[in-house]
C-alpha cells in the first residue's frame, strides 16, 4: 500500500509521510530512518492504512533536524528528550568536536597552499618540506612519512632542521647502493666512512638523540614501529652498517 498517497480530507489536518518530511526539510528516507531507530513515534494510520502525521511529528522532526544541523550525531539525539532544550554537556562535547575539525581543516588548507604555491609536495609532510628537493632514496622517503608519527616534538624538529640543512651526505649513493649480500669487509669500510657524517650530523641537531617520551604513540610503540619500519625499508647490509656506525659514535661518547 502506498503510504504516501494523500490523505482524506477531514476535519483535523494530517500530512502524509512525504508532506511531512517537506515541512520539515528532510527527505522520506530520513524520516523512515527516524522511525527505525526510534527517533520519531509512528503515527496513526487512517482507515485506509495511510500514515497521518499530526503536528506534534512535524514539530519532533524540526528538533531532529535543527539538532542534525548543528552537528549532533543520532545517538546524542536519541539520549535527549524534548524539554532537553539546553543540553550543556552533549554541546560543550560537539563543540570541542568542531574545534578540532576546524583545526584540522586550517591546517589541511595551510599545507595545501603550500602544495600549490610549489613549496611542497604532496606526499612529504609539512615538517619536512623544506627536503623536497633533496635527492632520497624511496627508502628515506618513505621513512620521512613514519617519522612524525613515532618522534617526540624534540627529535621531530631536529630531524626537520637536519633536512632543511642540506648537507651532502658523501656515502649516499654507496649506502643506497649497498646488496644486501655485502661482505663483512665493505660493510665495515661503509660505516667507518659514515662516521664523520652523522657525528658532524649530531654535533649540529643534537636534538636526534633527545629522549624519545613524548612520541605520538608512546615511546614503546614508537620505538616499535620505527625498528619494523627500518626492517622492512632496509635490507640486511644497510641495517648492519647503521648499526656499526651507531657502536662507534656510542664508543666515541662514552656510552657504549
Amino acid at each position: 500500500m502506498d503510504e504516501e498517497q494523500e490523505p482524506d480530507e477531514g476535519d483535523v489536518v494530517t500530512w502524509s509521510t512525504r508532506e511531512v518530511a517537506e515541512l520539515a526539510g528532510t527527505s522520506l528516507r530520513a524520516v523512515r530512518h527516524y522511525h527505525e531507530i526510534g527517533l520519531l513515534a509512528e503515527p496513526d494510520r487512517r482507515a485506509n492504512g495511510y500514515k497521518q502525521y499530526g503536528v506534534a511529528h512535524l514539530v519532533r522532526l524540526l528538533r531532529i533536524k535543527r539538532l542534525v544541523d548543528l552537528g549532533f550525531s543520532l545517538a546524542q539525539i536519541s539520549e535527549m528528550n524534548d524539554a532537553d532544550a539546553h543540553p550543556e554537556e552533549a554541546a560543550r562535547a560537539l563543540d570541542a568536536e568542531l574545534a578540532a575539525t576546524i583545526q584540522r581543516l586550517q591546517q589541511a588548507r595551510t599545507e595545501l597552499a603550500l602544495i600549490l604555491d610549489g613549496a611542497a609536495p604532496t606526499d612529504l609532510p609539512t615538517e619536512f618540506a623544506a627536503a623536497a628537493d633533496q635527492p632520497m632514496s624511496e627508502a628515506d622517503r618513505s621513512l620521512t612519512l613514519v617519522l612524525p608519527r613515532v618522534l617526540g616534538s624534540e627529535r621531530l624538529q631536529a630531524v626537520a632542521d637536519m633536512l632543511a640543512d642540506a648537507r651532502p651526505d658523501p656515502t649516499q649513493n654507496r649506502f643506497d647502493t649497498l646488496p644486501a649480500d655485502a661482505d663483512e669487509a665493505a660493510r665495515q669500510e661503509l660505516a667507518d666512512r659514515m662516521v664523520p657524517y652523522m657525528r658532524a650530523l649530531y654535533e649540529t641537531h643534537p636534538g636526534l638523540v633527545a629522549p624519545n617520551t613524548d612520541a605520538p604513540v608512546g615511546e614503546q610503540r614508537a620505538e616499535q614501529t620505527l625498528g619494523r619500519a627500518m626492517r622492512e625499508l632496509y635490507n640486511r647490509a644497510q641495517l648492519d652498517v647503521l648499526v656499526r656506525a651507531g657502536k662507534a659514535l656510542a664508543a666515541e661518547r662514552g656510552d657504549g
